[in-house]
């Protein structure tokens, strides 16, 4: 890939890092306010819209063209090669709310997660980043991570619950240490340094943008990224596809997280 396509990606995600840290110290009373719908037809918090707009501030000025993806606008043609799939925040009720725990996700590929390349990460409270690069391995703040060759003995996973569960997610709430953080980027990046064991959606409700670049970081940190029924994760480049997740170290435990009942 081109190193100047990589070098806007980072330039984008610093972007809105930078924009929504300043933001946080004079307008965070706005953050929570709705201005809209986006393109996938839920509601825009007003969080959202300046983080979209640090993000295209930096792309539509580049000489480098790329199509977009984004939750908020939708998808933008520039009959480019490649196609940034952006969540310019990913974790607005935890952003609107005060929880330290969200994030921007940029991923850059062609038509689906599959043919992603590159992945970008970045916890915003924290300035913590991880990047992966298809073939080449998956950073944390620019140290090679890799799962656990074996999950904890004491499990510990994240898991959607609310009105996103289902009678697996429930099931496996009862047996393990089980957190619920709320962004699902994050947390998939969480599985791929070891701090969580496995991730889980379990009804079909995640988006493209919410997924593409935490799926290749955990990929080349050696771990297994499925639907619930323990099949390969994929989704086209649009919003109108949803999917159910299963985020872990290894196929084994995958394996024991489908045979739930």
């Amino acid at each position: 890939m081109d190193e100047e396509i990589k070098t806007l990606a980072c330039k984008t995600v610093d972007a809105v890092y930078r924009k929504i840290k300043r933001a946080s110290k004079t307008e965070f009373l706005k953050f929570n306010n709705n201005i809209g719908l986006g393109a996938d037809g839920t509601i825009t918090k007003y969080v959202d819209k300046i983080a979209e707009d640090a993000a295209f501030n930096i792309i539509n000025k580049s000489e480098n063209k790329v199509n977009v993806l984004s939750e908020e606008i939708g998808f933008i043609d520039n009959n480019a090669e490649y196609t940034f799939v952006l969540d310019p925040l990913d974790g607005t009720r935890n952003a609107a709310r005060g929880i330290p725990f969200y994030s921007v996700s940029l991923a850059i590929g062609k038509k689906e997660i599959n043919d992603v390349e590159y992945g970008i990460v970045k916890n915003i409270p924290t300035g913590d980043v991880f990047v992966a690069e298809k073939g080449f391995g998956a950073f944390y703040n620019n140290k090679r991570i890799y799962v656990p060759d074996i999950p904890d003995k004491e499990l510990l996973s994240s898991l959607s619950l609310g009105r996103n569960f289902d009678r697996k997610t429930i099931t496996l709430a009862k047996k393990d240490k089980v957190r619920s953080l709320g962004s699902a980027s994050l947390e998939m990046c969480m599985v791929a340094i070891g701090a969580l064991d496995f991730y889980v959606i379990g009804k079909e409700y995640l988006r493209v943008v919410d997924i593409a670049a935490s799926t290749l970081i955990l990929r080349e940190a050696g771990g297994v990224v499925t639907n619930i029924h323990g099949e390969e994760l994929n989704l086209p480049f649009n919003l109108n596809e949803h999917t159910s997740v299963i985020a872990a170290c290894n196929m084994d435990l995958i394996k024991k997280i489908v045979s739930q009942n």
